[in-house]
């Protein structure tokens, strides 16, 4: 077998077994496999490939054009019956010049009067592209991600800053956790810097080299810059023939600063300088590493969310609607494409909030019940997506099957406990468990071919209470921390788990809440320490800091309401369960609920609204898993 990329190859090949047998192929052939190039990156980066990928997005493109049809029929009917139009009304453009009339007539709808019929056209208009609305199920990484940063994009305008400027300052004041910001905003200071330093090297800083670096990361970068940043120095060297000192010019090229400074001061040296550079020369090398730092932060905001909140913070400084920005857009260029365009719902929900409240005064019929029905019931409806808890298995302990009479017909019908996810608390601790009781502790001897049953022994109890402690809020833990945890001789012991998984759910909520306090200003988790240090180092910072306390620990001994209600189940299920909301970054009701509940300000909240848990599920029930706890924890 010959396996490729594209292709397998094969052959049957007949081999010769003495001397007097030649061999020979029987039969070969090969089998190609028309892939296209994103399958094969995909293939070779070891992403798997599912034969039904693309027929779903197909009937998905199908589905959504169907959706948009019913829902303008739907429309063009409601406002025939209001008689804002007739079945004669033209509702696209129509003679000379008239390409861009719609959206001329859009952009204006926010500020001036139009009649009801060029009002039909544009609520039409905006029928046919909602938005984009966030949904925490579904995250794709090539995406990118959105960014809430509008109370920080306020702080840069009002107070006249750069990104460079404001972590500059938030670094000297003893922040170690810095905001995200819009792209634009970065944008906007690798442009001014640019600019400043051009003045000073204008043979360096030129037009293509900017154009040049636009979109690459930062070693992609420096190594543009190193192409372009050739300069001149006077030194001064010995001139053999004359015997005297001289001044000559030597040629300089990019070869990197040695720095002296590493870690917290490093970082604050690259933003001192990115402060600085906006007003006074640095050297070449200096600027070297602010524009690749500047380019780097640009290049990792970028993607298709990133693109969308940095649109949507261009309406709020600018007062513009959706419909005003995009015939800006076309005055500039007639040719820009406008659908690629997207904008978050919300912004097309505030343009028609505006675009109706300023036509209302100068039409009496259009009221707040008709608003209600045109943008709630028709445009901008979407139902919840459906329900697959029928998908979910029962546990294998606990279901039945029982035969039940429909139609005339006997069936056969499975009931019973269905199966819990994965990353509940309940089954974590489960895991974690049913782990330790499989741990063997072995002797460790120099030379041995085998261990016997004699040789090897379980954890004792207070063993695994120890270490269940531990994995309680941690990942994983090595064989080595694990036998330096438990035993005084280390090293002559060993297990038969290479590694020991810990809770994910615990290590993800602790994860949450070293961020939280290193935003703060406090040193970040170290998880190498123990686990009760760390809880404990927890719950002192929570307490001066006035946040709940009761968010490190759970007792899964307890049953219904009074299990579910302990703060650290309620955040798991909260993070779990919440699907979004309606505003722009599609968690800030959840952001809300976490407020409530951690007694944590918005910017700590939106740690833990960042988090998601797998998705899939285990093997029991909590009724089986609840039942033989006790069980599972005698081993």
């Amino acid at each position: 077998m010959d396996l490729g990329t594209n292709s397998i190859g094969w052959a049957l090949v007949n081999e010769a077994e003495t001397d007097e047998e030649v061999s020979s192929i029987i039969r070969l052939g090969v089998r190609v496999n028309p892939l296209t190039v994103d399958e094969t990156q995909n293939f070779e980066k070891g992403k798997s490939i599912t034969t039904n990928a693309e027929r779903t997005l197909k009937r998905s493109m199908r589905r959504n054009l169907q959706r948009y049809k019913l829902r303008r029929d739907a429309l063009v009917e409601f406002l025939k019956e209001l008689g804002f139009i007739t079945d004669e009304t033209i509702l696209s453009e129509q003679g000379n010049r008239t390409t861009f009339e719609t959206c001329r007539l859009r952009a204006k709808a926010a500020e001036e009067e139009i009649s009801l019929e060029e009002l039909s056209r544009v609520l039409l208009m905006i029928n046919k592209k909602r938005g984009y609305k966030s949904s925490r199920k579904v995250k794709k990484e090539e995406d990118g991600v959105l960014i809430d940063g509008m109370e920080i994009a306020k702080k840069l305008y009002e107070e006249d800053l750069t990104p460079g400027q404001l972590c500059s300052q938030l670094l000297e004041s003893g922040k170690k956790v810095l905001p995200d910001f819009y792209r634009s905003d970065l944008q906007e200071e690798l442009d001014r810097i640019w600019s400043v330093q051009k003045q000073f090297h204008p043979d360096v800083f030129c037009d293509a080299a900017k154009e040049e670096i636009k979109g690459k990361n930062r070693s992609q970068t420096w190594a543009i810059l190193a192409n372009y940043f050739v300069w001149k120095e006077e030194v001064v060297g010995w001139n053999d023939r004359e015997a005297k000192n001289e001044t000559i010019e030597k040629e300089c090229k990019l070869v990197g600063l040695k720095r002296t400074t590493k870690g917290y001061e490093l970082k604050k040296e690259n933003y001192r300088w990115r402060a600085q550079a906006l007003t006074e020369q640095l050297g070449l090398e200096e600027i070297a590493v602010v524009l690749q730092e500047i380019n780097g932060q640009i290049n990792a905001s970028s993607g298709y969310l990133g693109a969308i909140s940095d649109r949507s913070k261009v309406l709020y400084f600018n007062h513009q609607t959706v419909g005003q920005y995009q015939m800006a857009e076309l005055d500039k260029n007639p040719h820009a494409s406008l659908r690629n365009m997207v904008f978050y719902r919300q912004d097309y929900l505030d343009e028609f909030d505006r675009i109706w409240e300023k036509q209302a005064e100068f039409h009496k019929e259009l009221t707040a019940e008709l608003k209600k029905e045109i943008r709630d019931m028709i445009i901008f409806y979407q139902r919840r997506l459906k329900s697959q808890k029928g998908l979910i298995s029962f546990c294998e302990f606990e279901r039945l099957e029982i035969v039940v009479e429909k139609d005339g017909k006997k069936q056969t019908k499975v009931i019973g406990c269905k199966v819990i996810p994965r990353s509940h608390p309940l089954f974590q601790e489960f895991k974690v468990w049913q782990t330790l009781n499989d741990i063997k502790v072995l002797g460790r001897e120099k030379k041995r071919n085998a261990l016997s049953a004699s040789e090897s022994r379980a954890l004792y109890p207070e063993e695994k209470e120890i270490l269940a402690r531990e994995l309680a809020i941690k990942e994983n833990m090595k064989k080595a921390d694990v036998l330096k945890l438990l035993f005084e001789n280390p090293q002559e012991l060993d297990l038969n788990f290479k590694q020991i998984d810990g809770n994910r759910t615990g290590f993800s909520l602790f994860s949450a809440y070293s961020k939280m306090i290193e935003k703060y200003g406090y040193e970040p988790l170290d998880f190498k320490k123990p686990a009760d240090e760390i809880i404990g180092q927890l719950r002192t910072i929570f307490t001066d800091l006035g946040w709940n306390t009761n968010l490190f620990t759970i007792d899964l001994t307890k049953e219904g309401k009074e299990l579910e209600m302990q703060p650290y189940f309620r955040l798991w299920h909260l993070l779990y369960s919440f699907e979004g909301d309606n505003t722009s970054t599609g968690n800030g009701k959840l952001i809300e609920k976490i407020m409530q509940l951690c007694g944590v300000e918005k910017q700590y909240a939106v740690e833990l609204a960042s988090l998601s848990f797998q998705d899939d599920y285990g093997s029991l029930s909590a009724k089986a898993i609840k039942k033989d706890f006790t069980l599972f924890e005698r081993g």
